[in-house]
Protein backbone atom coordinates (compact mmCIF):
# COMPACT_ATOMS: atom_id res chain seq x y z
CA UNK A 1 0.00 0.00 0.00
CA UNK A 2 1.39 3.24 -0.72
CA UNK A 3 1.29 6.83 0.69
CA UNK A 4 -1.41 8.10 -1.74
CA UNK A 5 -3.69 4.78 -0.85
CA UNK A 6 -3.10 5.23 2.78
CA UNK A 7 -4.15 9.01 2.30
CA UNK A 8 -7.21 7.94 -0.32
CA UNK A 9 -8.40 5.95 2.83
CA UNK A 10 -8.14 8.52 5.09
CA UNK A 11 -9.89 11.20 2.98
CA UNK A 12 -12.51 8.81 2.55
CA UNK A 13 -12.75 8.01 6.22
CA UNK A 14 -12.80 11.71 6.79
CA UNK A 15 -15.46 12.31 4.47
CA UNK A 16 -17.56 9.71 6.32
CA UNK A 17 -17.12 10.89 9.62
CA UNK A 18 -17.47 14.55 9.10
CA UNK A 19 -21.05 13.62 7.39
CA UNK A 20 -21.74 11.56 10.72
CA UNK A 21 -20.83 14.67 12.76
CA UNK A 22 -23.07 17.03 11.05
CA UNK A 23 -25.99 14.53 11.33
CA UNK A 24 -24.86 14.43 15.09
CA UNK A 25 -25.98 17.89 15.27
CA UNK A 26 -22.04 19.32 14.77
CA UNK A 27 -22.84 21.13 11.35
CA UNK A 28 -19.71 23.23 11.82
CA UNK A 29 -17.50 20.00 11.12
CA UNK A 30 -15.05 20.18 8.50
CA UNK A 31 -11.97 18.52 7.46
CA UNK A 32 -8.68 20.52 8.09
CA UNK A 33 -7.15 19.50 4.81
CA UNK A 34 -3.73 18.39 6.75
CA UNK A 35 -3.11 22.29 7.99
CA UNK A 36 -1.38 22.62 10.88
CA UNK A 37 -2.59 26.19 11.27
CA UNK A 38 -6.49 25.10 10.67
CA UNK A 39 -6.49 22.19 13.68
CA UNK A 40 -2.90 22.08 15.13
CA UNK A 41 -0.39 19.04 14.45
CA UNK A 42 -1.83 15.65 13.29
CA UNK A 43 -5.69 16.92 13.55
CA UNK A 44 -7.97 15.91 10.67
CA UNK A 45 -11.54 17.35 11.72
CA UNK A 46 -12.91 20.19 13.46
CA UNK A 47 -16.22 20.88 15.22
CA UNK A 48 -17.57 22.55 17.92
CA UNK A 49 -19.65 20.94 20.73
CA UNK A 50 -21.18 23.12 23.78
CA UNK A 51 -19.50 26.39 22.53
CA UNK A 52 -15.94 24.58 22.36
CA UNK A 53 -13.48 23.58 19.86
CA UNK A 54 -12.81 19.81 19.49
CA UNK A 55 -10.18 18.45 17.51
CA UNK A 56 -10.08 15.16 16.22
CA UNK A 57 -7.29 12.69 14.91
CA UNK A 58 -8.77 10.23 12.65
CA UNK A 59 -7.36 7.08 12.25
CA UNK A 60 -8.59 4.60 9.36
CA UNK A 61 -7.79 0.88 9.60
CA UNK A 62 -9.20 -1.37 6.38
CA UNK A 63 -8.22 -4.68 8.92
CA UNK A 64 -11.89 -5.36 9.81
CA UNK A 65 -12.89 -7.91 7.01
CA UNK A 66 -14.59 -10.93 7.87
CA UNK A 67 -15.27 -12.29 4.36
CA UNK A 68 -12.52 -14.50 3.75
CA UNK A 69 -12.95 -14.29 -0.25
CA UNK A 70 -12.69 -10.38 -0.39
CA UNK A 71 -9.53 -11.04 2.16
CA UNK A 72 -7.81 -13.13 -0.19
CA UNK A 73 -8.54 -10.91 -3.22
CA UNK A 74 -5.36 -8.37 -3.71
CA UNK A 75 -7.45 -6.42 -5.55
CA UNK A 76 -8.93 -5.22 -2.70
CA UNK A 77 -6.41 -3.34 -0.70
CA UNK A 78 -8.75 -1.77 1.77
CA UNK A 79 -10.59 -4.94 2.57
CA UNK A 80 -8.19 -6.75 4.93
CA UNK A 81 -8.63 -9.23 7.73
CA UNK A 82 -9.98 -8.58 11.21
CA UNK A 83 -6.82 -7.94 13.22
CA UNK A 84 -8.92 -7.19 16.63
CA UNK A 85 -6.22 -4.24 17.29
CA UNK A 86 -5.55 -0.65 17.40
CA UNK A 87 -2.49 0.15 15.04
CA UNK A 88 -0.85 3.31 16.95
CA UNK A 89 2.21 4.99 15.54
CA UNK A 90 5.26 5.43 17.70
CA UNK A 91 8.07 6.49 15.21
CA UNK A 92 6.87 8.12 11.61
CA UNK A 93 10.23 7.70 10.44
CA UNK A 94 12.70 4.98 11.30
CA UNK A 95 15.74 7.04 10.20
CA UNK A 96 15.12 10.42 12.01
CA UNK A 97 13.41 9.25 14.85
CA UNK A 98 10.88 11.35 14.56
CA UNK A 99 8.08 10.15 17.08
CA UNK A 100 5.00 9.19 15.75
CA UNK A 101 1.01 10.31 15.60
CA UNK A 102 0.26 9.06 18.69
CA UNK A 103 2.94 10.79 20.68
CA UNK A 104 2.69 14.25 18.21
CA UNK A 105 -0.90 14.69 18.08
CA UNK A 106 -2.73 17.90 19.34
CA UNK A 107 -6.09 16.51 19.13
CA UNK A 108 -8.13 16.21 21.66
CA UNK A 109 -9.99 12.62 20.39
CA UNK A 110 -8.67 9.80 17.86
CA UNK A 111 -11.31 8.49 16.15
CA UNK A 112 -10.37 5.25 15.39
CA UNK A 113 -12.43 3.95 12.28
CA UNK A 114 -12.33 0.23 11.01
CA UNK A 115 -13.41 0.54 7.41
CA UNK A 116 -13.94 -2.75 5.85
CA UNK A 117 -14.03 -2.01 1.89
CA UNK A 118 -14.86 -4.27 -0.91
CA UNK A 119 -13.70 -1.79 -4.17
CA UNK A 120 -10.43 -1.40 -5.64
CA UNK A 121 -8.65 1.26 -4.86
CA UNK A 122 -9.28 2.80 -8.52
CA UNK A 123 -12.92 2.74 -8.34
CA UNK A 124 -12.41 4.69 -4.78
CA UNK A 125 -10.60 6.89 -6.10
CA UNK A 126 -13.00 8.08 -8.67
CA UNK A 127 -15.87 7.72 -6.03
CA UNK A 128 -14.16 9.78 -4.14
CA UNK A 129 -13.89 13.04 -6.40
CA UNK A 130 -17.79 12.71 -6.74
CA UNK A 131 -21.01 14.57 -5.00
CA UNK A 132 -21.87 13.34 -1.84
CA UNK A 133 -25.18 11.58 -3.23
CA UNK A 134 -22.92 9.00 -5.68
CA UNK A 135 -20.56 8.89 -3.14
CA UNK A 136 -22.85 7.48 -0.29
CA UNK A 137 -24.72 5.65 -2.16
CA UNK A 138 -22.24 3.94 -4.21
CA UNK A 139 -19.59 3.08 -1.88
CA UNK A 140 -19.23 0.09 -0.93
CA UNK A 141 -18.45 -0.35 2.78
CA UNK A 142 -18.93 -3.44 3.87
CA UNK A 143 -18.20 -3.60 7.38
CA UNK A 144 -16.89 -0.43 9.79
CA UNK A 145 -17.30 0.37 13.58
CA UNK A 146 -16.14 3.86 15.03
CA UNK A 147 -14.30 4.12 18.64
CA UNK A 148 -13.41 7.29 20.04
CA UNK A 149 -10.70 7.22 22.21
CA UNK A 150 -9.25 9.97 24.31
CA UNK A 151 -6.20 11.01 23.21
CA UNK A 152 -4.33 12.52 27.06
CA UNK A 153 -5.92 8.85 28.70
CA UNK A 154 -4.73 6.91 25.47
CA UNK A 155 -1.30 8.21 25.36
CA UNK A 156 -0.44 8.24 29.15
CA UNK A 157 -1.15 4.65 28.85
CA UNK A 158 0.68 3.85 25.42
CA UNK A 159 3.75 5.70 26.73
CA UNK A 160 4.24 3.57 29.60
CA UNK A 161 3.03 0.23 27.98
CA UNK A 162 3.80 0.14 24.37
CA UNK A 163 7.29 -1.78 24.61
CA UNK A 164 5.22 -4.29 25.45
CA UNK A 165 4.19 -4.49 21.82
CA UNK A 166 5.81 -6.05 19.09
CA UNK A 167 6.81 -3.00 16.75
CA UNK A 168 5.50 -3.40 13.36
CA UNK A 169 7.14 -1.71 10.23
CA UNK A 170 5.29 -0.26 7.92
CA UNK A 171 6.76 1.64 4.58
CA UNK A 172 4.62 4.76 3.23
CA UNK A 173 6.03 6.64 0.34
CA UNK A 174 9.90 5.07 0.90
CA UNK A 175 9.20 6.43 4.71
CA UNK A 176 9.78 3.31 7.30
CA UNK A 177 7.20 3.88 10.26
CA UNK A 178 6.72 1.76 13.34
CA UNK A 179 3.50 0.93 14.64
CA UNK A 180 2.24 -1.20 17.50
CA UNK A 181 -0.21 -3.30 17.39
CA UNK A 182 -2.16 -3.56 20.87
CA UNK A 183 -5.34 -5.94 21.34
CA UNK A 184 -8.35 -3.99 21.52
CA UNK A 185 -8.86 -6.05 24.46
CA UNK A 186 -5.53 -3.84 26.47
CA UNK A 187 -7.11 -0.98 25.31
CA UNK A 188 -10.48 -1.23 26.64
CA UNK A 189 -9.50 -2.83 30.40
CA UNK A 190 -6.36 0.05 30.65
CA UNK A 191 -7.57 3.52 28.95
CA UNK A 192 -10.48 5.36 30.85
CA UNK A 193 -13.02 6.96 28.79
CA UNK A 194 -12.73 4.65 25.70
CA UNK A 195 -16.46 5.13 23.75
CA UNK A 196 -18.03 2.39 21.40
CA UNK A 197 -19.57 3.93 18.44
CA UNK A 198 -20.65 0.79 16.90
CA UNK A 199 -21.12 1.28 12.80
CA UNK A 200 -21.93 4.16 11.37
CA UNK A 201 -22.08 4.57 7.63
CA UNK A 202 -25.83 2.37 6.92
CA UNK A 203 -27.17 5.48 8.94
CA UNK A 204 -25.81 8.20 6.46
CA UNK A 205 -27.28 6.15 3.87
CA UNK A 206 -30.66 5.43 5.10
Amino acid sequence: MTMNDVRLLDRVAERILVKWLQRQGHPDARSTGGLQSFGGRAVDITYSRQGSPVRVKVKADPYFGIDQRKVADRALAFYRSDAAAFAFEAVANAATREPGWIFETSADEIYYYYLALGQTIEEIAALAGEPDEVFFSELAVDRDELVILPVGSTRGWFESAYERYTPRPVMSGGVSAWYRLVPRGDIERNVAGVRGVGPIFASLTA
